[in-house]
């Protein structure tokens, strides 16, 4: 039985259902469904440029930075708007083969019905210009009615989490993915899907950084098999996010990461994400400039002592940032810290 620690957490909910007898952790990995020829990247790189809050002509920028600064790891999102313009900087002259770089999207909530899930994928790799994904995640647990305008997300009570999924793993034998997996699941909803899955998620993209660290979580999911992809890896560096926990610094003025930064000679989130990529998670940045774009990619040489590492889980605030669940109608995060179960206390910031 899983029981996450931190106090409170060790009276919440028994984990017995996410771990009893889950023959679906025993479901064999997903293998490269494109030609050996391609040579495609055979596993996914430990950093990637985060697309989430690129807008337009930015996301195509972006994108040229990226490739110029050596990455080879890209994470978007249908929902952020962009793919278009992503797609434009895929196709330039200066981009490497396709079969050089990691390619993640996600399906939108209002796509969950089984119908609708291919048309999806394949309007992404349209606005992409390109043949095939090498991740495909399902984006939220969460199924909209998609006949109701944006502005009025409605939860599609008909459409599960498992019927989505099943219509997923169609696209892993068409060509159009390499892989599939899930993001934003609380243990529950894993559960749920790894019983009846036909392919086990290749990874899990959630919220996890020093301020939301999650350890345990993210410890199951290495045991078993299942990359965990970090978004957010910087907290509440994200603009979107300054108004969640007033009284919590943004972690890059942060006297702690701070004054780590200055004794390695790097810049405070060179440390975070060197950090974050130490602990075996993937890491995901976001930037539209092309100088921080680049500074975030030496993190890769970042390492810590297990008395750093130490002190840094001492600096865990508990406190998630991105969670959509309350205006949505639906309750997320079951289980984990900062979620939004009736058993979790508030922690005090």
């Amino acid at each position: 039985m899983l029981l996450l620690s931190h106090g409170c957490q060790s009276r919440l909910l028994a984990f017995a259902t996410f771990i009893v007898a889950c023959g679906a952790l025993s479901l064999p990995s997903q293998t490269p469904s494109r030609p050996e020829s391609r040579n495609p990247v055979k596993h996914i790189p430990n950093i990637g440029l985060g697309l989430w809050n690129s807008k337009d002509d930015d996301a195509t920028k972006a994108v040229g930075y990226a490739f110029s600064a050596g990455y080879h790891h890209l994470d978007g999102a249908a929902v952020y708007d962009n793919e278009p313009f992503v797609g434009t900087a895929l196709n330039a002259s200066s981009s490497p083969p396709r079969h050089r770089y990691w390619l993640t999207s996600k399906l939108w909530n209002t796509a969950h019905r089984p119908k609708f899930v291919r048309p999806a994928l394949e309007k992404t790799l349209s606005d992409l210009n390109t043949t095939y994904l090498d991740l495909y995640l399902m984006h939220w647990p969460v199924a909209f009615r998609p006949d109701t305008p944006p502005e009025r997300q409605v939860v599609d009570q008909d459409t599960s989490i498992l019927d989505t999924w099943r219509a997923m793993e169609d696209l892993v034998s068409a060509n159009l993915t390499r892989y599939i997996g899930v993001s934003n699941f609380s243990p529950r909803e894993l559960d749920a899907l790894l019983k009846d899955a036909k392919i086990k998620p290749f990874a899990h993209e959630f919220e996890t950084h020093p301020y939301l660290q999650q350890q345990e979580w993210v410890d199951w999911h290495h045991k078993h098999d299942i990359k965990v992809i970090a978004y957010s890896p910087l907290a509440n560096s994200n603009p979107t996010y300054h108004d969640k926990y007033p009284k919590l610094d943004p972690i890059l003025a942060d006297r702690f990461w701070n004054e780590l930064a200055l004794d390695k000679n790097i810049t405070t989130a060179q440390a975070i994400l060197g950090w974050g990529i130490q602990r075996g998670t993937v890491v995901i940045p976001k930037s539209v400039h092309q100088k921080r774009i680049l500074e975030n990619l030496a993190s890769v040489n970042v390492s810590f002592t297990n008395d750093e590492l130490a002190k840094i889980a001492q600096q865990d605030r508990r406190a998630r940032f991105n969670d959509p669940g309350r205006s949505w109608g639906v309750e997320l995060f079951e289980g984990l810290d900062g979620g939004s179960n009736r058993f979790l206390l508030d922690h005090e910031l």
